[in-house]
């Protein structure tokens, strides 16, 4: 009796896999058969769509109604395929037009009164349907953020009776347009941080370079203050990355905030969470701690309070800069390129070698304490600095006597810049070939690495860390060349690990 095609897109991780939906509508008892492995919301979706046919004022076909959602193999989950459904059924039944079905692909929920509601998801489906050349068609409540997907036509309907009279020629949609442009938030400063200028060195060379960074030391040094600083001195954020942050956004359980896009992401989460908060996954894989601070920051304090499980999931995302989820059904790939900042208290009460005298941690309780953090999780740390406990002169310091982050940031674009001339990549991101290549030392330098190897007990990932630091530290001097203090310097940064030992 009548059969129509309708485009849409699912959801697969970050991406919005195209699904057709095609509707049969043939004689025989009234009946409604949905097919092509639908999810439970999406097997409620012919309740909804019955209701908001008839309080639109269409008519609910009276036939035996077969929806298939291709590709079969693929499982189709969320609200987003109410819309399509439901224009597949009134145009099956020739109360709409199908012409435009071919150049389209429509996505939304729907309220049991035709309303369309929000949906997740909409940002990777905007990228898909530009780069597939065909219209976009959304509820309003989406518009703002397919409108960050620059190309593309993408129109936003606030009901199904009204994307039913566009399709028939009556009305017009309005077409998806950013959110008026506001004050993006104030990030917080560093000039706020006074003194500690060993630790703001290495929070600038680690920003230079996008190297991970340790602080450790007693608690209230400023180690939380100087971890979230960091994405004040960052660079900013390119086209490309602004959309590969703001997509894994979309598709996780908080949605996206507007108000963020182009600031770089600055997660941190609790000592608490589970290994899937923070690698992701679930029945239906969702995007983790650490994709969501994909092209951002990963701040873990009180870095052994963690599960040792949890941590040991970061060892492979750090080095590959993504994340697989597999489970029984499904399989998932999501973005984890994010610049780690850890911090940890020297043992269990925190004052073990600040001086004080107030620590009664035996040594085997410290030794307990510093186990719980692998050898191997903290070798692919590349800086790691003491933070001292500052003299109280320190508070009648003038707040404007510190550097700002502005000033700093500059300091660190140029560094970044000098990096993509060369490699096209920050240096933490340079591969053994471009260390080779970029990293080279000769005489005293390479006399000095092999000294500290020896003292040190340095492992080969270490060196080459070393050397990319000290690649990174001659960038902010300005120099062509490593040299012997660029080199000495990135060492230091490196002898925390062994001193943890003499807490």
């Amino acid at each position: 009796m009548g059969l129509s095609l309708v485009h849409s897109r699912g959801c697969a991780g970050v991406e919005a896999p195209l699904i057709t939906i095609e509707v049969h509508l043939s004689g025989g008892l009234p009946s409604m058969h949905l097919v092509g492995l639908p999810e439970t919301a999406v097997r409620e979706s012919k309740d909804r769509v019955r209701a908001a046919l008839i309080n639109s004022g269409f008519k609910w076909p009276q036939s035996r109604i077969t929806i298939s959602l291709a590709p079969a193999e693929l499982p189709k989950e969320g609200g987003g395929f109410d819309l399509p459904i439901a224009l597949g059924l009134l145009a099956a039944s020739k109360q709409i037009p199908d012409t435009a079905f071919e150049g389209c692909e429509f996505l939304g929920e729907l309220s049991l009164n035709g309303e369309l509601r929000s949906v997740r998801g909409v940002l990777p489906a905007a990228i898909r349907s530009r780069d597939s050349k065909r219209t976009l068609v959304i509820p309003t409540a989406n518009a703002a953020e397919a409108a960050l997907v620059k190309g593309g036509e993408k129109y936003a309907g606030a009901s199904l009776l009204q994307i039913a009279n566009w399709l028939k020629g009556n009305q017009q949609l309005s077409k998806c347009e950013p959110c008026p442009s506001s004050e993006p938030p104030k990030l917080p400063d560093l000039c706020d941080v006074i003194g500690l200028p060993g630790p703001k060195r290495a929070l600038e060379v680690a920003a230079a370079g996008f190297h991970h960074l340790l602080m450790t030391g007693s608690p209230g040094t400023g180690k939380t203050l100087l971890a979230s600083r960091l994405p004040g001195i960052l660079p900013p954020m390119t086209e490309l990355e602004s959309l590969e942050a703001a997509a894994l956004a979309s598709v996780s359980h908080a949605g996206l905030d507007h108000r963020k896009w182009g600031i770089r992401p600055f997660r941190t989460p609790h000592h608490t969470c589970s290994s899937v908060a923070l690698a992701g996954g679930g029945a239906r894989p969702r995007p983790g701690e650490i994709s969501l601070a994909h092209n951002g920051v990963l701040f873990l304090d009180e870095l052994p309070e963690y599960g040792r499980h949890t941590l040991e999931i970061l060892r492979e995302p750090i080095e590959s800069g993504r994340i697989v989820i597999s489970r029984a059904a499904r399989q998932a790939t999501f973005p984890a390129r994010f610049q780690l900042v850890t911090a940890m208290n020297p043992c269990m009460c925190g004052m073990a070698g600040d001086g004080s005298g107030r620590c009664h941690c035996s040594g085997e309780q410290i030794q307990r304490y510093k186990n719980r953090v692998s050898g191997p999780l903290l070798d692919r740390i590349d800086i790691q600095v003491e933070v001292l406990r500052p003299k109280t002169s320190i508070l009648n310091t003038p707040r404007g006597n510190s550097e700002s982050s502005a000033i700093v940031r500059e300091r660190v674009i140029e560094a970044r810049r000098v990096q993509s001339d060369r490699a096209g990549k920050a240096n933490a991101l340079l591969d053994n070939g471009e260390i080779e290549q970029f990293c080279r030392i000769h005489g005293k330098s390479l006399s000095l690495l092999e000294h500290a190897v020896e003292q040190l007990y340095l492992s080969p990932r270490a060196c080459h860390r070393i050397l990319k630091v000290s690649r990174t530290i001659a960038d902010l001097d300005q120099a062509t060349e490593i040299r012997t203090v660029h080199l000495a310097e990135a060492i230091a940064f490196r002898r925390l690990s062994a001193q943890l030992d003499n807490f």
